[in-house]
């Protein structure tokens, strides 16, 4: 398939926060032609939510990807879930099933191991075509990883179509359950990494010492003190040393350090940590005039606040463009899926560290 013609795709998104599925429907010729057509976002349940966690939790205790009772369970919950936030995208977009090209399918990702040259995303490809009667791409980083690569961040290729015309040198920075962060210079080069947990810490601290999921609008951090001391032991790891390309797994990091804190000490040490890890990241690229935050960690004013601070670079949400940045990445996927149908690139030595720029993703 040619990139010459604009397709309309849906992109599916189940990021690392494991706080539901984002579902976005563009129009796009997999280059810079890109228009939104809608987004809606269905949370997961709490009892599902933790069956998620057990099948990342036990997907680590594996060798490599494979069959597993547990995780085939939970892949066709998750399948069924990803239908279900189709047909809402459908109906609140008022689109009928036949004008839709393809979909996008990331799935969820259980565990990231391009140091054993494998990622395990789950997820039934063949069962959501089933369910939605329509043509599905999916497994996206496989090829990368086996290649080479780090598989991930995927989505700067979509930034890249998304910010020409914006001034450079820019960043974008991407704040799910794990950050990753987005660079390009006045002179073309650009590149992007793994920057190091995100939400995920801040969500399973709060999750697990109050009945919250997350803390809404960083208050309760904003209300806390943050333990310096901890913090230097966090950031004293090689990882954060290593050049870019990069990339991690959600369970790479731990909320271990910070116990014993008081729930809101806690909390601002735990959001100092993603906004110090940014501070690091920006210190392996090019000194960037403007940082463009997309994710949900964008919702958190304290941990905004510290990432200016620290890092020590204006910080906006990408609304500030006009970009929607809960719908970016479901949107990426989107375009990725009609890339990969072309086989078109979707990786970059520069993204992923992988030798060659090359495609990836199947048909279900």
């Amino acid at each position: 398939m040619p990139l010459n013609s604009v397709k309309t795709v849906i992109g599916l998104m189940s990021g690392t926060s494991m706080d539901g599925i984002d579902a976005a429907l563009i129009d796009t010729d997999g280059e810079g032609a890109v228009s939104q057509r809608g987004f809606v976002s269905v949370p997961y349940a709490p009892e599902f939510r933790q069956r998620l966690r057990d099948a990342a939790a036990h997907a680590l205790e594996l060798h490599q990807p494979g069959p597993d009772a547990l995780i085939d369970a939970v892949a066709a919950e998750l399948t069924g879930l990803h239908a279900i936030a189709v047909h809402q995208l459908l109906k609140a977009t008022d689109t009928d099933r036949e004008r839709v090209d393809m979909i996008g399918f990331h799935g969820h990702t259980v565990a990231h191991r391009p140091d054993r040259k494998w990622t395990w995303q789950i997820g039934d490809g063949a069962l959501l075509q089933a369910a939605t009667r329509i043509p599905v791409i999916l497994d996206f980083r496989s090829d990368d990883v086996a290649a080479g690569g780090h598989g991930a961040p995927l989505a700067p290729g979509y930034h890249r179509a998304r910010s020409e015309g914006l001034g450079r040198p820019l960043g974008v920075l991407n704040l799910g359950g794990v950050g990753n962060l987005t660079w390009f210079a006045a002179d073309g080069s650009w590149g992007s990494f793994d920057t190091g947990p995100a939400n995920a810490l801040i969500d399973d601290w709060i999750s697990h010492h109050s009945e919250r999921h997350y803390d809404a609008d960083g208050a309760i951090a904003a209300a806390g003190t943050v333990h310096e001391d901890v913090l230097t032991n966090m950031l004293d790891l090689p990882w954060f040393d290593a050049p870019p390309p990069k990339s991690l797994d959600r369970a790479d990091f731990s909320t271990g350090p910070v116990r014993g804190l008081s729930l809101a000490d806690g909390a601002a040490t735990l959001t100092a940590f993603t906004a110090e890890t940014v501070r690091l990241a920006l210190g392996h690229v090019i000194p960037l005039e403007r940082l463009l935050v997309t994710g949900g960690g964008r919702h958190n004013p304290t941990l905004m606040a510290m990432i200016a601070a620290r890092g020590g670079i204006p910080t906006e949400p990408v609304e500030a463009v006009g970009w929607d940045g809960d719908a970016l990445e479901a949107e990426a996927f989107a375009w990725l899926a009609v890339r990969s149908a072309a086989g078109k690139a979707i990786s970059w030595p520069e993204t992923t560290g992988v030798p060659v720029a090359m495609t990836g993703g199947r048909r279900a």
